[in-house]
């Protein structure tokens, strides 16, 4: 296995850094490197927000579920998926663009998590742990004004990068579905609810299914914090729809 394989299988998400920073040539390459990343027509439709300012990081923790390891982690980026400079350019340069739409703002945002990927890479290549902050897609009206965001920008993914712990380091990284689950050959296939059992099997160990699903369900996906990524990613897309 080389290098480079290993080391994304060996990366899970990290919570908690040691004190120390992450030296400013480094977090240049880590930048630079998710610069590099593929992007549709080399538009590279996405900003990264560098957040510096301790008392933003501090908010970031309020606004994004009350995670406290974000206002220590020495480095926090906000990945925006961004429409807005490219239509801002096609005005400066004369030209009559149609707005934005729903579109523009998906292949931003794959542009985006793309950017944000090469960026945890190349983190791990350091010895540098990193975690998604999903979270940021919550609370629109509030990361609207704390980031500054304007039209046609939306802040698709978050990450924090620090140095782990010892603890964190020979933490077991949590199991993958097996997969035969995972990958489909040619077209999608729905699965039976026995593959699903078998699917989420080694999720459940001394729990019946019914009794694991109903939890995580309720903790995750019927969660309050859920349903307020939903409404805030409708206000998000309330600017994408052209008339």
């Amino acid at each position: 296995m080389n290098e480079i394989i290993k080391s994304l299988y060996d990366r899970k998400s990290v919570r908690v850094y040691e004190d120390r920073p992450i030296p400013e040539k480094m977090k240049q390459i880590i930048l630079e490197a998710a610069a590099q990343a593929p992007s549709a027509g080399c538009q590279q439709l996405y900003t990264i927000l560098d957040i510096t300012d301790q008392k933003l990081k501090d908010e970031l923790v309020k606004t994004c579920d009350n995670q406290p390891f974000i206002a220590t982690a020495p480095m926090v980026l906000v990945f925006c998926a961004d429409c807005k400079k490219w239509y801002d350019a096609y005005l400066e340069a004369g030209c009559s663009p149609r707005k934005p739409g729903v579109g523009d703002l998906m292949l931003a945002v794959t542009d985006t998590a793309i950017a944000a990927q090469n960026a945890v890479v190349a983190a791990q290549s350091f010895g540098i742990g990193s975690c998604y902050i999903g979270d940021i897609m919550e609370n629109c009206e509030e990361q609207r004004r704390i980031l500054n965001l304007p039209e046609y920008v939306f802040p698709a993914v978050m990450l924090v990068f620090g140095w782990p712990t010892k603890q964190q380091l020979e933490r077991t990284k949590p199991q993958r579905c097996d997969q035969k689950h995972i990958v489909h050959e040619n077209t999608y296939r729905s699965m039976d609810g026995n593959e699903l059992r078998e699917m989420f099997g080694y999720q459940c160990k001394n729990r019946s299914f019914e009794d694991w699903m109903n939890a995580f369900c309720n903790r995750k996906y019927d969660s309050d914090f859920a349903k307020e990524m939903t409404r805030s990613v409708g206000e998000y897309l309330k600017q994408f729809e052209n008339e």
